[in-house]
């Protein structure tokens, strides 16, 4: 019975998630409206949806399970690089974006690069559009790897069907309700993680004897709360966690940046003046979320050796964590005469996880449509598609990205921490510069651009397969060489090329002349 109330309350969710997409499907009579919401979002949907989209399964499910076996240096310095990457990003970029989309009439993160540097050519456009396909992938595999491993650990069902199952649902309200429908789902699904999270913490401290006794159990292995040593819990080998290390990680932050699904949220907000207050908002949950999500793997571990739990093997293993705590609430639950009430919160704390992924998979979906209907087709190919087509088309493309990424994690073993950083890189380094300098250097051009994005993907790549493993000095996160040598790119081919048009500098100037004033 315990089962059957944990599954009922996952699929009521999953049913309010479809009939929330329904419910917005009569709102998208434009491609504008499917990819863009028509510019209406609200400061709270607008900062709820833009972070819940960020944090996906990797929040509570890859950083609990990192601060369980490693301790707390991997995860502490990379949620602090993701903090203060959060605020700056608020900060540096969402007001400039908007108005500057608004501005060039570009409903997509590819469209405006072509339009804000004149490439009449669009092949920053078409660029752009393969490196949100070849690095959303990834990503939303991660999502559907989190997906698996929820209900095949919980319930022992098939890990292949569980992903199918989930990235139907994510890609049915998605088709249906387009962007509107994935930004209002994210705010809700924000709300379920917190409540998620909250009760685990709450629950995790009581079992595993108070606080106090959680501190007394990290305490004992030897580097574990250090913010200068890593380690392993199960072989007790730790390491040295140096600041080289502590400065690649903290590099995490550089990737928001160029995040298209994190950007087109700045993009469709209604009133950028509100912008400050979704500013607020959204660092503010960023930091609440991820400090809970740690302590959490730090409790788990507490419980591991206190006997309340038995412990991970694997790293891998160890991101099935909450997975294994709602089930305990269940079952204690069960035990104290509260089964339905369990059994209900249990499945609540599971459809957070759920949430968490799903929140960031329907944007991915919904950005690599819009990148294969709007920029690879209308923008790169000038195919010319009327507007019911272009949604069609648009549709198409989610299945098929959901298609792929089921089979790139079709391995249970595979981690969603490590899937998320590569993702997270690739775009961290072929966008974020790009925007950067395209929202803040009057002299920046198509090429400079071109050569940048091309740089900092490829360099990704190169880093991560080739020059890592060597290990020593080579061993940084990939994201901080790639996004530098993309900005040398962008520096170097700019100066080197004519200077961009008169009409491009005039719209340049009055975009910074309304920044100003602001």
């Amino acid at each position: 019975m315990r089962i059957v109330w944990m599954v009922a309350t996952i699929f009521v969710y999953l049913a309010f998630m479809v009939a929330v997409g329904v419910w917005y499907t009569r709102r998208n009579r434009s491609a504008k409206d499917f990819y863009l919401g028509g510019r209406g979002l609200g400061p709270l949907v607008t900062a709820m949806s833009a972070e819940a989209s960020d944090m996906s399964s990797w929040l509570l499910m890859g950083l609990p399970g990192l601060a369980y076996f490693t301790g707390l240096a991997d995860p502490f310095w990379t949620a602090a690089g993701l903090a203060v990457g959060t605020y700056c990003n608020w900060l540096l970029v969402a007001r400039p974006i908007r108005q500057y989309t608004a501005e060039v009439g570009a409903i997509t993160v590819p469209e405006f690069f072509s339009l804000r540097l004149g490439d009449k050519k669009r092949l920053l456009q078409g660029l752009a559009a393969m490196v949100i396909l070849i690095f959303f992938v990834p990503y939303t595999a991660s999502g559907f790897a989190a997906c698996g491993k929820l209900f095949s650990t919980l319930f022992g069902w098939d890990y292949l069907a569980c992903m199918a199952i989930s990235a139907v649902v994510i890609v049915g309200y998605t088709m249906l309700g387009g962007f509107l429908a994935a930004s209002v789902t994210d705010l809700i699904q924000s709300i379920v993680m917190t409540i998620a999270l909250s009760a685990v913490l709450i629950f995790g401290i009581q079992t595993a004897g108070g606080l106090g006794s959680v501190l007394d159990n990290a305490r004992q292995a030897a580097g574990y709360l250090d913010l200068t040593h890593t380690g392993n819990v199960v072989t007790g080998q730790t390491g040295a966690y140096g600041l080289l290390t502590i400065v690649s990680t903290l590099a995490w932050g550089l990737g928001y940046f160029g995040m298209p699904h994190i950007l087109l949220r700045f993009m469709a907000i209604e009133n950028p003046k509100k912008l400050k207050l979704s500013r607020r908002v959204g660092t503010i949950w960023v930091v609440f979320s991820m400090g809970i999500a740690i302590l959490i793997g730090i409790i788990g571990y507490g419980m591991a050796q206190s006997g309340a739990m038995e412990g991970f093997e694997s790293a891998s293993a160890a991101e099935s964590l909450l997975v294994r705590i709602s089930n305990m609430i269940a079952l204690q639950g069960a035990a104290a005469n509260h089964g339905i009430a369990a059994a209900m919160l249990g499945g609540l704390i599971l459809a957070g996880i759920l949430a968490s992924t799903m929140s960031t998979a329907d944007s991915q979906l919904l950005a690599a449509s819009s990148s294969v209907s709007h920029d690879l087709l209308g923008g790169l190919l000038k195919i010319d598609l009327s507007q019911k087509k272009k949604m069609l088309v648009a549709r198409l493309a989610l299945v098929v990205v959901a298609v792929l990424g089921i089979v790139l994690a079709r391995d249970p073993n595979s981690s969603v921490f490590s899937i998320v950083s590569f993702a997270w890189a690739g775009f961290g380094a072929a966008f974020g510069p790009v925007v950067l300098f395209a929202l803040f250097w009057r002299r920046t051009t198509w090429q400079g651009a071109l050569a940048g994005m091309f740089t900092g993907g490829v360099m990704v790549f190169l880093w991560k397969f080739l020059l890592r493993p060597l290990g020593g000095l080579w061993n940084i996160y990939e994201l901080l060489p790639a996004f530098l040598a993309a900005a040398l790119a962008i520096l170097l081919v700019s100066l080197k090329t004519p200077a961009p048009d008169n009409e491009i500098l005039t719209v340049f100037d009055r975009m910074k002349a309304q920044k100003d004033q602001a």
